[in-house]
């Protein structure tokens, strides 16, 4: 018997390959290329335009980084907005947080939340009927544009890399919009790539955050899906991020009873995440952290 194998298409000299047990689904829809497989090694894959999103075995560093770290760094988080991140796994974790009054979820490609509910069911379990969650599939850079000010705490951008799709969710005017619609402590996160490979991604969103907010900083995680090492998330915030120590991030972790209850973050990752390689940190801009 023949077998088959998919690769990844995000670098065209280095990448990485799955041994496919059966393609689940393969959908062109108005905006990408997807792709659900199940595979040998990693569960169940999610591929955006043949570049790995999401994995079953893995997906929980990702989702826990991208959530609890700005969650616990805002002070008293009530509400968030999400961009992008269709498969679910971003709201369930935001809705983990009990102080959480809202979380809006803001999806441009609808065909990527129906194959999530169909084919990744655990990635987000029940959070799509969540009281608290509002699922839109619209274009979250128009939602945004028209948000009142001072709407959100938080946002969280779980998108692609600034290519195709994506790429509005890297511009200065959407980070200035961003800035408007957050509250007077509020924060955004970004993926901003794998700068072993990707160091412009790091430097140039970083660039254009400073701009609209006076602190930027960057925290790591290791995704093994991820090649090329550490996944670096950008974070930028209207106050100071300085100060956070394990033991006032495990008080709020035990208040939300998600001490224990996580794969990957902890208080000490949280706190150590921060502590960026110096091939990595000097890609932020100086003095802004």
């Amino acid at each position: 018997m023949t077998e088959t194998w998919i690769e990844e298409t995000l670098y065209d000299n280095w990448g990485q390959r799955f041994r496919v047990v059966r393609e689940l689904a393969r959908v062109r829809s108005p905006f990408q290329d997807i792709v659900v497989f199940e595979s040998d090694s990693h569960g169940r894959v999610l591929l955006l335009d043949g570049v790995v999103q999401i994995t079953e075995r893995d997906e929980f560093v990702y989702q826990e980084m991208l959530t609890h770290v700005p969650l616990f760094s805002h002070p008293d988080p009530r509400r968030v907005l999400i961009i992008g991140a269709g498969d679910g796994g971003v709201l369930r974790r935001v809705l983990e947080h009990p102080g959480v009054e809202k979380a809006v979820m803001v999806e441009i490609d609808g065909a990527v939340i129906e194959l999530s509910k169909e084919h990744l069911p655990s990635i987000a379990q029940d959070a799509w009927t969540n009281p608290r969650a509002e699922v839109i599939v619209g274009d979250g850079i128009d939602y945004v544009a028209r948000a009142p000010d001072a709407a959100f705490d938080v946002i969280i951008v779980d998108s692609t890399d600034p290519i195709g799709v994506g790429e509005v969710l890297f511009t200065d005017s959407f980070y200035e919009q961003c800035a408007r619609v957050l509250s007077a402590q509020g924060l955004i996160v970004n993926q901003c790539g794998v700068p072993f490979m990707q160091a412009d991604e790091l430097y140039e969103t970083s660039l254009r955050r400073a701009k609209f907010f006076p602190h930027v900083s960057a925290y790591v995680a290791a995704v093994p899906t991820y090649v090329g090492g550490f996944m670096t998330l950008g974070i930028a915030s209207k106050a100071s991020l300085a100060g956070q120590d394990v033991q006032s991030v495990r008080t709020r972790a035990q208040a939300a009873a998600l001490e224990g209850k996580t794969q990957y973050w902890t208080p000490e990752i949280h706190v150590g995440s921060f502590n960026l390689p110096p091939y990595i940190a000097k890609h932020l801009p100086a003095g802004k952290a």
